[in-house]
C-alpha cells in the first residue's frame, strides 16, 4: 500500500511539474498565455481527478492487502492452536501411561515383597527340618553303630574295599574277554601282513662288523707312523680328532675315535699314507684333507642313492646329507643306514596292505632314525631330535610325528608312527640282525627279572629266548585267574617304562592250583 501511494504521488508531481513548465513556456512566450492559463486549469482539473481516482483505488487495494494478511494470520493461528492441542493430548496420554505404568511396578513391587517374604519363611521351614533330619540321622547312626559294633567310618572303610575289590575282579574279567575278543580279529590280521612283509622282502642276515684296525704290511711301519718323537702320530690325530693305538699286535693300528666319519676318514688316510710310504706332517695333513673330502661325497652319494631306492623325492639336501652319514653308524652291529632302507621298505609294504600313502610310509621309515647322525653333538633321544631336524627342514607334521614316536618318547597317534614302530622292530628283531655285548646282555636279563619279580604275588621270574620272554610264577591264593592278566599287562607297561631293547618282550604269567587229598 505505501508503494502504491509513493507511485500515485510521484505522479501528481509529474503532472504539477509539466503544468508549471507549460505555464513558464506560455509566460515566457507572452501572446499564448490565456489559452496557456486556461489549459493550464484543464489539466490542474484533470490531474486532481486521476489523483483522487489513484487514491481511492490504491486505499482500495489497500483494505485487500491488508484484509488477507489477516486471513493468512488467523489461519496460522488456527493451526498453530490445532498442533498445541494435539501435542498436548499426546502430553496427557503419555502421562496416563505413565500413572498406568507406575501402578503396575507397585503392584509388582508389593507381589516380590510378598514372595520374598514367603520364600524366607519356607527357608526358615526347611531349615528347621533339616535340622531335625540330621538330628534323626545322627541318632539312627549312633543306634547302628551300637548294635553292628563298628563306627561309620569303619563301615565305609569296609563297604569301599568291598565295592574295590569287585570292580578290580569285573575290571580284570573285562579286560581279558576284550583282550580275547580282539586278539581274535588282530592276531590274524597282524599275522597276515607281517607274514606276506616278510615274504616280500628279503635282506642280509649278517651284521656288520665296524672297521677297528687298520692292516700294516710290517711292524717297521708303526715307526714310520709314529714319527720322530712322535710327531707323525701327533699330527695325525691333531687332523682327524681321532686317537691311534699302536700296541703289540702285529701289523696293525687301532683306529679309536667317537665320530664315526671322522672314523672313516682316519681309517682311509692312513691306508692312503701306508700306500704311498710318504709320512711327515705336511704330507698328513693333505692326504687328511682329501679324504675328508672324499668322505663327504660318498656320504653325498649314499644319501641321494638311498632316496632314489626308496622313491622318495623332495628331500632337504641337508636331510639327505644326514642320510648318507648314516652309512657309518651302527646300532648293536647293524649298519643304520641298510637298517632305515629296510624299515622304508617294510613300511611301504604294510602300508600297501592298510591303504595308507605308500610313499609318506616309505619316507617315514627312511628318515626315523637320521637323529642317530647327530645324537653324539646333540643331547637328547635320536628319536626327539630326529623330529626336531626334520621339522627345522620342512617336513610334514605327520613325517615328524612318526620319527618322534618310533621309541614312544612321544604316545603314537596315526597310523603312519605305528607302521614305523612296527618296521623297526621287525627290522632289528630278526635273528642275526644285532647283536649286544655280553655284559648288556645280561644286565638285561637281570633287570627283566628284578621287574617281574617287583610286584605282590609274584613268586619266582625267569627270563628265556635271550630275553626275549619272561615267564612268571604267581601265587594262586593271592593272584586270581582274572587278576593274572592285570599282572601281565602291568610288568609290560614297567618293562617299557624303565628298559632299553630291540623288538618285543612276551611276559607269561603262569597261576597254578593244586589241590590234593588222600583216601584211606
Amino acid at each position: 500500500m505505501n508503494i502504491e501511494l509513493s507511485l500515485l504521488l510521484a505522479f501528481a508531481g509529474l503532472i504539477v511539474g509539466g503544468v508549471l513548465g507549460a505555464v513558464f513556456r506560455a509566460k515566457s512566450s507572452g501572446s499564448k498565455l490565456v489559452n496557456a492559463e486556461r489549459d493550464a486549469a484543464q489539466i490542474v482539473e484533470n490531474a486532481k481527478k486521476e489523483a483522487d481516482t489513484l487514491r481511492k483505488e490504491a486505499v482500495i487495494q489497500s483494505k485487500d492487502v491488508v484484509f488477507k494478511a489477516k486471513a493468512d494470520w488467523e489461519e496460522e493461528v488456527r493451526d498453530t492452536r490445532r498442533e498445541h492441542q494435539a501435542h498436548e493430548k499426546r502430553l496427557v496420554q503419555k502421562e496416563e501411561n505413565i500413572d498406568r505404568k507406575s501402578e503396575q511396578l507397585d503392584e509388582r513391587e508389593r507381589e516380590l515383597v510378598r514372595s520374598e517374604q514367603s520364600l524366607a519363611d519356607r527357608d526358615r521351614n526347611l531349615h528347621k527340618q533339616a535340622e531335625e533330619i540330621d538330628s534323626l540321622i545322627a541318632e539312627q547312626r549312633t543306634k547302628l553303630e551300637q548294635i553292628s559294633g563298628i563306627s561309620s567310618e569303619e563301615a565305609k572303610q569296609q563297604l569301599m574295599s568291598a565295592m574295590e575289590s569287585e570292580a578290580r575282579h569285573d575290571a580284570a574279567r573285562s579286560i581279558k574277554q576284550i583282550e580275547d575278543e580282539a586278539k581274535e580279529v588282530a592276531d590274524k590280521k597282524a599275522k597276515k601282513i607281517l607274514s606276506l612283509t616278510i615274504q616280500r622282502y628279503a635282506g642280509d642276515y649278517v651284521a656288520e662288523k665296524t672297521i677297528n684296525s687298520v692292516a700294516l704290511p710290517n711292524d717297521e711301519m708303526k715307526g714310520r707312523i709314529i714319527g720322530r718323537e712322535g710327531r707323525n702320530i701327533r699330527a695325525i690325530e691333531a687332523a682327524t680328532g681321532i686317537d691311534l693305538i699302536i700296541d703289540d699286535t702285529p701289523e696293525a693300528v687301532i683306529i679309536s675315535g667317537f665320530n664315526p666319519v671322522r672314523r672313516e676318514v682316519a681309517r682311509i688316510s692312513l691306508e692312503r699314507l701306508i700306500t704311498d710310504g710318504r709320512i711327515h706332517p705336511s704330507r698328513i695333513e693333505e692326504v687328511v684333507k682329501k679324504a675328508e673330502q672324499e668322505v663327504e661325497g660318498a656320504i653325498r652319494e649314499a644319501g641321494e642313492q638311498a632316496t632314489f631306492d626308496v622313491g622318495v623325492h623332495g628331500i632337504h639336501p641337508e636331510i639327505v646329507k644326514l642320510i648318507g652319514r648314516l652309512r657309518y653308524r651302527t646300532s648293536y652291529g647293524q649298519n643304520v643306514l641298510q637298517h632305515s632302507l629296510e624299515v622304508s621298505f617294510l613300511c611301504g609294504i604294510m602300508a600297501a596292505e592298510l591303504g595308507v600313502d605308500i610313499k609318506q610310509a616309505k619316507r617315514a621309515g627312511l628318515l626315523h632314525d637320521i637323529g642317530k647322525a647327530l645324537d653324539h653333538e646333540i643331547e637328547g633321544s635320536h628319536a626327539m631330535i630326529g623330529g626336531d631336524f626334520a621339522r627345522k627342514h620342512g617336513e610334514t607334521p605327520e613325517i615328524v610325528h612318526a620319527i618322534a614316536a618310533h621309541h614312544e618318547e612321544e604316545k603314537p597317534e596315526t597310523i603312519l608312527a605305528v607302521l614305523v614302530q612296527a618296521a623297526d622292530a621287525l627290522s632289528g628283531a630278526r635273528p642275526g640282525a644285532r647283536r649286544e655285548m655280553l655284559e648288556t646282555y645280561v644286565k638285561r636279563l637281570d633287570d627283566l627279572e628284578r621287574i617281574g619279580t617287583s610286584f605282590k604275588g609274584v613268586l619266582s621270574c625267569y627270563a628265556i629266548q635271550a630275553g626275549r620272554e619272561i615267564r612268571v610264577m604267581v601265587s594262586s591264593e593271592i593272584v586270581s585267574d582274572d587278576q593274572s592278566h592285570v599282572v601281565a599287562k602291568d610288568i609290560a607297561r614297567k618293562i617299557e617304562a624303565e628298559m632299553t631293547y630291540p623288538g618285543q618282550i612276551k611276559v607269561n604269567v603262569i597261576r597254578e592250583t593244586r589241590a590234593t587229598d588222600y583216601a584211606k
